[in-house]
């Protein structure tokens, strides 16, 4: 059995990105101090394949499940992967993010910051199919397989502001 530290971030969409990225920046610094190397800030939309394909890289997108899905055919495909008209389940792709990518001394890399996901997902004629969970908010969740105390630090600065709205550390309970 694997352990894992879980960490779910928010903040209201009216906190404005370059906010959001200057908080990042202080993170950095002192993940910086704390030995992570490289470290980089992404602060910009997933519109394009390749934006899509690096945020694949680092989430899954949102998982949502809703009844108005089920036997959709004509959901804009553009904004979510793994649609399962059957269970009326797929996962929307965030539409943009500030993202903090630090990486440890064995090259893993581990991604803290926000997603910010679409209010609503449309049908190809552009109307509302279903809201999606986390309307008006900056969302991100996200978990490390590491008992460093290290992540535990950067997750407290999240806390620290306010953006932190769950933890949970299964290392804890060794």
């Amino acid at each position: 059995m694997g352990l894992s530290y879980y960490f779910d971030f928010g903040a209201p969409k009216s906190v404005p990105a370059l906010e959001l990225e200057s908080f990042l920046r202080t993170v950095e610094f002192e993940a910086k101090k704390m030995g992570f190397h490289p470290t980089f800030i992404v602060n910009g939309s997933f519109a394009t394949e390749e934006q899509k394909k690096f945020v694949r890289r680092i989430t899954g997108g949102l998982l949502f499940s809703d009844t108005a899905l089920k036997g959709v055919t004509l959901l804009d495909t553009s904004v979510v992967w793994d649609l399962d008209p059957e269970r009326g389940e797929c996962r929307v792709i965030p539409e943009r993010g500030v993202l903090l990518i630090v990486t440890d001394e064995l090259g893993c890399e581990t991604v803290f910051g926000f997603l910010w996901y679409p209010d609503a997902l449309l049908d190809l004629n552009g109307r509302k199919l279903a809201e999606v969970p986390h309307k008006g908010r900056w969302f991100f969740h996200d978990f490390v397989d590491s008992p460093d105390k290290r992540y535990r630090a950067i997750v407290k600065m999240f806390a620290d502001t306010g953006y932190l709205e769950s933890e949970n550390d299964e290392y804890l309970a060794r």
